[in-house]
């Protein structure tokens, strides 16, 4: 009997084991989550960067850094507590809501913060204040005592310790900051040190003031430049399957023609150099050449030349060869980006992506600066023996929530990009792999996003970890490079760029990779390592159409970026062409472009990721479907051209083939008759 039931067991566990490894290939309605252990370890962490934040705010950080403190360590606003060896601590702040800084001019360019005795004051200085009298004047009309606690308001004038502990006169107009409560200087001539120090580009303050005045004037036709090139990047991702083909064969074209260009002139320059070398080598000029023996002589020229000019016979030779294997996969991209622009008609909510990604980069970018700057202003109260001046700092092993904080900034960043990867790899695959267009969802982006929310957020946050292990070390190289710039040696600083490059390539084929597993789950609803095998076997079998759509896609991405930026700095010309100062252009124009660029490259890489899914959804359909009835591709009509105009081809070769072979056969036969 356990013999009986151990073979029954045996033959339902092979026939499922069966079923779970065939790949439909194809959208599942049945879903599954995906590696949940990861979503748990995300959730986990952030509930960590969420128990850092309610640290700050419960230890008095967030109060102190919106609120201030004096150098004493007393946060203005409200009752404190007495800190153990520190006179003038522990008072009562409930009338005094507002920060001033005896010398707010005294800057430290290095650190970027302010050196002064900082106090905490009922009132800003309304007026400038000239003199110790003055001072003594505004405490008494006032109530707001500008010199230290301890120092009588009436007796400014006459005390010894003025010097020390009273602002630096004159005392300048101020004003309290919105939110943050710190008296600033109306007058901001005295940052002019610290302006200079950021500005560096900039060495005269009148050249500063007319860029600055020309930014200002010219708002309004910044603003109107910046949704030009918006609306040129919404409208290039549907018409550039129409210019694509037209970009890529006039691509191939220049390269081809490049190559053998630069080949033939340097052919020419050998050929002529020899020529002219011949006709003016004399007897003299051998002994001279003789008794420079070391000296490069015009034989070694001529070898030189003759090496660059094979070298480049040889790559252009390469190159050719390559194009000539290449022509038919070039095709495929034309076809790639004429269904790409099909898809974006189909979804247009896929041209929303990129501002949902920088809304949710941006408010999670606020929400860090801020809990760092509220790490900066916990921890304990220290005294600087230098200063004199009440600091607060980590110590211990809270000194690590920072470096938590850091690793939190760029796994969440990573998990929000590849969220958006997941979502229009979702949209694209529903799109693929529904036969009749018509019978769309309404919204698919919507519902690849509740797809991903519900089952794939665990698949979402573990490739994201992988490209922050790749990250980090990166990050730390670049940091240790910048802190040894000068101090290492040639070796040294070889091999930190070395490796620095090494681990740039590695971050950029994972990410690759990576975007491509999201595709297999979005098809399979696997988990991310079957996924990430999945689609790594299909691109290795389509290793020259990956290589070919990366190569050229790319290029013409690129050249669609160039386009974009080039009309809105061709529209800023005739725009700004009014102001008869041409310096005033620079700065709107250099914005302007920064912006078209950014917006364009948010856009144009949607779209790249529209076309590597769609080569994936393709490369898996042609793999498992030929046509025929019961194996129908679920491809679009132009990839369907390709697909009979490569089969036509291979007909043909076969063709041409097996004539070939036909007299060989009968060859044979004859003689033996």
């Amino acid at each position: 009997m356990r013999r009986s039931t151990s073979s029954s067991y045996k033959g339902p566990s092979k026939s499922k084991w069966i079923k779970r490894t065939k790949r439909e290939w194809k959208p599942l309605e049945d879903r599954s989550c995906t590696d949940l252990p990861w979503f748990l370890l995300f959730a986990l962490f952030c509930v960590g960067m969420c128990g850092i934040c309610g640290f700050t705010i419960v230890t008095g950080g967030a109060s102190r850094l919106v609120f201030g403190y004096d150098s004493y360590g007393n946060t203005c606003g409200q009752r404190n507590d007495p800190i153990e060896g520190v006179r003038l601590s522990g008072l009562d702040h409930t009338d005094r809501k507002y920060v001033f800084f005896l010398d707010p001019c005294n800057i430290d360019i290095i650190q970027r913060k302010i050196k002064s005795m900082a106090l905490c004051v009922s009132i800003c200085p309304t007026e400038e204040l000239a003199t110790y009298h003055d001072l003594r004047r505004f405490a008494m009309t006032n109530g707001s005592e500008l010199c230290s606690y301890e120092l009588p308001g009436h007796k400014y004038p006459y005390l010894t310790e003025r010097f020390e502990k009273c602002p630096k006169l004159p005392v300048p107009e101020s004003k309290a900051l919105p939110v943050f409560n710190r008296c600033t200087p109306v007058d901001i001539s005295c940052y002019a040190k610290f302006a200079e120090a950021v500005v560096t580009f900039v060495s005269d303050n009148s050249m500063l003031n007319r860029l600055i005045a020309g930014v200002a004037a010219s708002k309004e036709i910044i603003v109107g430049l910046c949704l030009l090139a918006l609306a040129l990047s919404m409208i290039l991702m549907v018409i550039i399957r129409y210019i694509s083909a037209v970009l890529v064969w006039i691509l191939t074209g220049l390269v081809v023609l490049a190559s053998l260009g630069g080949t033939s002139v340097l052919w020419w320059l050998y050929i002529d150099y020899r020529m002219t070398m011949n006709e003016t080598m004399s007897k003299d000029l051998k002994e001279t050449e003789e008794v420079n023996g070391g000296m490069k002589t015009p034989k070694d020229h001529a070898q030189g030349l003759l090496i660059y000019a094979i070298s480049a016979t040889v790559f252009t030779g390469i190159l050719l060869l390559l194009m000539l294997f290449m022509r038919k996969r070039v095709a495929l991209t034309i076809a790639l980006f004429h269904v790409a622009g099909k898809v974006f008609i189909h979804l247009p909510l896929l041209a929303l992506q990129p501002f949902c990604t920088f809304l949710a980069l941006f408010l999670f970018w606020v929400y860090w600066i801020l809990v760092l700057l509220f790490l900066g202003t916990t921890g304990n109260p220290e005294k600087n023996e230098d200063t004199g001046l009440v600091e607060f700092r980590l110590t211990g092993g809270l000194q690590y929530m920072t470096w938590y904080h850091a690793v939190g900034l760029i796994w969440i960043s990573e998990f929000i990009l590849a969220c958006q990867q997941m979502t229009v790899a979702g949209a694209v695959v529903t799109y693929y792999f529904t036969r009749d267009k018509n019978k769309l969802p309404v919204t698919p982006i919507l519902s690849s996003v509740l797809r991903l929310v519900r089952y794939h957020l665990g698949t979402v946050a573990k490739g994201s970890f992988i490209i922050t292990l790749v990250k980090i070390p990166r990050l730390i190289l670049m940091y240790i490079h910048n802190q040894l710039k000068g101090k290492e040696n040639a070796c040294a600083r070889c091999m930190l760029k070395a490796c620095i490059c090494c681990l740039w390539c590695l971050e950029k084929c994972l990410n690759y990779l990576n975007q491509n597993a999201y595709a297999a789950t979005a098809i399979n609803s696997t988990s991310f390592c079957t996924s990430a095998r999945d689609a790594f076997m299909i691109l290795v079998e389509n290793a020259l159409r990956v290589a070919t759509i990366n190569t050229v896609g790319d290029f013409v991405l690129f050249l669609g970026k160039v386009l974009i930026v080039t009309c809105t700095a061709f529209a800023g010309v005739i725009a700004l062409n009014y102001q008869r100062d041409y310096t005033e252009w620079v700065l709107p124009l250099i914005i302007v472009c920064l912006f078209a660029f950014l917006v364009a490259h948010c856009f144009l890489s949607i779209f790249e990721i529209v076309v590597d899914v769609l080569f994936l959804c393709f490369a898996i359909d042609t793999k498992y479907n030929n046509g025929t009835p019961g194996r129908e591709f679920y491809m679009d009509k132009a990839l369907m051209e390709f697909v009979e105009n490569s089969r036509k081809s291979l007909a043909m070769e076969e063709r041409s083939r097996s004539k070939r072979s036909r007299p060989k056969e009968e060859a044979p036969g004859t003689s033996s008759a």
